[in-house]
């Protein structure tokens, strides 16, 4: 803790206080958001304050100095009066402002009393547990969308290009609720219509056809049931095996805070977003050391260097399975290469909030793609994957370095991990819980991807032609569930004439135009070299 003075009244900064606090935004103008102070310590005798922004991303957490937070709104954490403790379960604790409030949310239960006080208890109704991260402000929550029928009542469905006006809809205030801190959107009810409400019947014809100004009333349904996606991206249920385990034991006051300061990684300086669990006596340093080839962490420049005079790869382990242009991807097995595979999950761990798998790498593949010159091939990003899922998750982590995003490179790995899911003659989805950008990217491919086979759709013998859920799944390996989900999140099924349609409007067709002029980098699956294996009849991988 630290004292500081405002004005004529002295004022005790503790862990967990909470006050607005100065930072630039992306238009690098001041704003001043709530932060909460999660450690303070003293440098050349000046006190930082390491906070975190309420309601921001982790990384923008930050040391800031004293002449950047605003005093005169300070908020102190609330101190509880200590309980007897009952049936052996201990009193309260001090806590931070809205824990309680918090902890309510994670469990979806009224504040806390003294029976349930700590200790966390599983829900057993509702089976879901939200995630710390939040999502993408730029990805609203998407539209329920009405049920494709089961085959008992199938009915035939339209697909509608360039309809110049689309059905308008109440606002989305209307429709919304708060259900465990997430908002969800209510089904509005149609009087005097009965449909199932399960997202059956894949298998049912879409007709495709033209027509112009729909005025059809508008029914929607949720998403269904087994989908390990919802349309904000938060799972339905924890995950309990895998790379991105649900496990609340290790967001403790240390790892939300970022230990390591700056990483060299060949002719580039990153700056980390998360904590990774690298060596103690190495998060003191101002600069961490990676060797570009085998991500080798050391403590100096001369250690790098003494380093590379020994280090003889000039590219990741393993199997090169793809080669266009500059454009190299390695398939690298974490049970035979498990130094490089450790060494590029605790890497990744710097920009991947929700990563809990760092040393246990056997079960898994990694997918590493780079940029050949005349130095060698140079890390851009990767994706691992199980090399057995039960649950049809084709990637479980995936990642572009910071210095190569925003350049087409993480639809990149996206279409290379489908494309290698056609190969093995499957649907694959990702595992969840998707990041912020992970979530961006995804529905960006997805709405591409879908969007590209809807409009090469032609007339088929002078009568219009037709196509399945189930046809655009086993097209591009995206599991039906995501599907259904993209479609949803575009707004394009509707309910009309007692037929399902699919209404692309011009706003639609245009955006997505646009958007393919600007994808330069495509996967060419003649340049893929890929046999996928049987892993069940491996033993142990």
């Amino acid at each position: 803790m630290t004292k500081m003075a405002d004005n004529s009244s002295s004022v005790e900064i503790v862990e967990g206080c909470r006050l607005p606090v100065l930072r630039k935004n992306q238009e690098h103008e001041d704003e001043w958001p709530l932060a909460e102070i999660l450690s303070v310590k003293e440098v050349s005798a000046r006190k930082l304050y390491y906070v975190h922004y309420i309601d921001f991303n982790k990384r923008l957490d930050e040391w800031v100095t004293t002449d950047r937070l605003d005093m005169k709104k300070l908020q102190f954490p609330k101190k509880e009066a200590k309980t007897p403790t009952k049936n052996g379960l201990p009193g309260s604790r001090p806590s931070s402002p809205e824990r309680e409030v918090r902890k309510s949310i994670e469990l979806n239960l009224p504040p806390a009393t003294a029976p349930s006080r700590g200790k966390t208890l599983p829900t057993p109704v509702q089976k879901r547990k939200v995630e710390p991260v939040p999502l993408a402000p730029q990805v609203s929550p998407a539209p329920p969308v009405p049920s494709l029928p089961s085959s008992a009542e199938a009915t035939q469905a339209s697909v509608f290009p360039a309809v110049r006006e689309t059905p308008t809809f109440k606002s989305r205030e209307d429709h919304e609720l708060t259900t465990n801190g997430t908002a969800r959107r209510l089904i509005p009810t149609q009087p005097g219509r009965k449909r199932k409400a399960n997202c059956g019947g894949t298998d049912e014809m879409i007709k495709v056809l033209q027509y112009s100004n729909p005025q059809s009333a508008s029914v929607f349904l949720p998403p269904p049931e087994d989908s390990q996606d919802s349309s904000d991206g938060i799972p339905t249920a924890p995950r309990m095996t895998g790379s991105l385990v649900s496990d609340r034991s290790h967001d403790d006051i240390v790892t939300r805070m970022k230990n390591i300061e700056c990483i060299e990684l060949g002719r580039h300086r990153l700056k980390p977003w998360y904590f990774s669990p690298y060596p103690q006596e190495l998060t003191s340093l101002p600069i961490l050391y990676l060797c570009e080839f085998c991500l080798k962490y050391l403590k100096s420049l001369k250690c790098l260097q003494r380093h590379l005079t020994k280090c003889n790869l000039r590219h990741p382990p393993g199997n090169e399975i793809y080669r266009k242009g500059t454009i190299s991807f390695f398939e690298i097995d974490g049970r035979k290469n498990k130094n490089y595979s450790q060494n590029l999950c605790l890497l990744a761990k710097c920009f991947l909030d929700h990563k809990t798998l760092y040393y246990d790498t056997d079960p898994f593949l990694f997918y590493v793609m780079t940029e050949y010159d005349s130095k060698g091939f140079h890390i851009v990003g990767y994706f691992s994957k199980e090399k057995e899922s039960t649950e049809d998750y084709n990637v479980a982590c995936i990642l572009t370095l910071p210095p190569y995003q925003r350049r087409g490179y993480g639809k990149l790995l996206i279409e290379f991990s489908y494309e290698l899911s056609k190969v093995e003659g499957k649907t694959g989805t990702p595992e969840k819980p998707l990041s912020d950008l992970g979530l961006l990217s995804y529905r960006s491919y997805w709405s591409q991807t879908i969007l590209e086979i809807l409009m090469d759709l032609k007339p088929d013998n002078g009568e219009r032609p037709q196509i399945t859920i189930n046809e655009i799944s086993e097209i591009t390996s995206v599991k039906k569930e995501d599907v259904i989900s993209t479609l949803q999140y575009l707004n394009l099924i509707n309910y009309y004439k007692g037929q399902y349609i699919l209404t692309l409007s011009e706003d639609i067709v245009d955006g997505h135009e646009r958007a393919m002029q600007k994808r330069h980098l495509r996967i060419d699956p003649k340049c893929l070299h890929f046999t996928p294996k049987d892993w069940s009849k491996r033993g142990k991988w």
